[in-house]
């Protein structure tokens, strides 16, 4: 198989169509979901993916019912309490980024403490965006960098000034985003970030995404040619063909 993408960034979709086919709750769902992302974990840091992001909460996802909403909080709880060990043990780094000012006190302080726990990690980076857009981490950025600038012009704000801004901010940019159970949008999910990123959509649902369908994933990467804004002879160093004055091109 061919190199790993050093940042893999993935939509975690179909927990609640899991559930419904089984004619279970669709909590039941979320709860196979949280199993699964564990298993991946693990798989990424086995196939030497540096960097996993995971959307696991948008900003538009409060609009859902709300014991879907708390029964997701207290699943986030949950992961927060049982899995920062492991992650400390197995070498994974644990970020969360996201807009924390609308989670009760109490989780803001278990993410606190889940990513002081495995700072020090550098096997896995794994990012958990929660309450997290990438319309909201653009605007964020634009204000944070006039903050620390106030008295420079808005037009002054260079490209790259604003991503050092942004929540992912000292991380690459993703070279894949894998989403699962069969949508084909990336949902306000890492908008500036994912300029050149090469997207792959599954109709698998994310409780039954395993290795194996990571692995596919991850062979299709392999196939593509990763050209940003260069032409085919530039990206493989083949020297480039010249043509005469009328010769057809």
């Amino acid at each position: 198989m061919s190199a790993s993408p050093r940042h893999l960034a993935i939509i975690m979709d179909g927990n609640g169509r899991w559930a419904k086919r089984r004619r279970l709750p669709r909590q039941a769902g979320h709860l196979m979901g949280a199993s699964g992302l564990k298993r991946i974990v693990r798989a990424c840091a086995d196939r030497e993916v540096e960097f996993l992001t995971i959307f696991a909460f948008s900003t538009e996802n409060w609009r859902r019912p709300a014991d879907e909403v708390s029964a997701l909080m207290s699943l986030f709880i949950q992961y927060l309490t049982r899995e920062v060990k492991e992650m400390r043990e197995q070498g994974v780094r644990l970020r969360v980024i996201g807009n924390r000012e609308a989670f009760d006190v109490p989780l803001q302080r278990l993410i606190e403490d889940a990513e002081s726990a495995t700072a020090h990690n550098t096997r896995l980076n794994l990012t958990v965006a929660a309450n997290y857009g990438g319309q909201w981490d653009i605007l964020n950025a634009v204000q944070s960098w006039q903050a620390a600038n106030p008295d420079t012009p808005l037009s002054a704000l260079a490209q790259q000034d604003l991503a050092e801004h942004l929540s992912t901010a000292g991380m690459p940019d993703p070279d894949l985003l894998i989403r699962t159970g069969g949508e084909s949008r990336i949902s306000n999910f890492l908008l500036w970030q994912m300029a050149y990123t090469e997207f792959y959509f599954t109709d698998t649902l994310w409780p039954d995404f395993d290795d194996k369908a990571l692995d596919a994933a991850l062979t299709w990467f392999g196939t593509r040619v990763r050209r940003f804004g260069k032409t085919d002879e530039q990206v493989s160093g083949a020297p480039l063909k010249t043509y005469s004055l009328g010769e057809s091109l």
